[in-house]
């Protein structure tokens, strides 16, 4: 066997996908932070919670969701790193995390804006069963 062989084979398709590539874990990371913005109870929240802190109760009479439904997606978010809490008084009060945040969802305004034909003509991504 000659070194160019053992070269080759050392770099087959087969070894690369044996073990994740740092594209695929970051591809894995970003899916599933698109799986938690995928619901739209809990992109109902983050858009309520666009204009500032917001309690539970607020946010619920805000969306129309339900207070159980509410607590278990801020529960989603919080721990998805996308919300965070703050104790007053008796009550919680919830807000974005980050800036960033609050730029995604405009940056998705604006794309659906622009896109909003295609995405919802799109047979690919979307029924309930299965969120993008």
């Amino acid at each position: 066997m000659t070194l160019q062989t053992r070269r080759t084979r050392a770099f087959t398709p087969m070894a690369e996908h044996a073990r994740p590539t740092a594209l695929r874990r970051k591809a894995e990371t970003m899916a599933k932070l698109c799986r938690g913005l995928s619901d739209p109870s809990r992109l109902s929240i983050l858009e309520a919670l666009r204009s500032g802190a917001l309690a539970v109760g607020e946010i619920v009479a805000l969306t129309g969701l339900a207070q159980s439904n509410v607590s278990n997606h801020l529960g989603c978010l919080y721990d998805c790193g996308l919300v965070r809490r703050e104790q007053e008084g008796r009550f919680v009060r919830y807000s974005l995390s980050d800036p960033r945040v609050e730029m995604l969802l405009r940056l998705s305004e604006e794309l659906l804006a622009d896109r909003a034909r295609g995405v919802i003509a799109c047979t690919q991504i979307g029924g309930e069963e299965e969120p993008c």
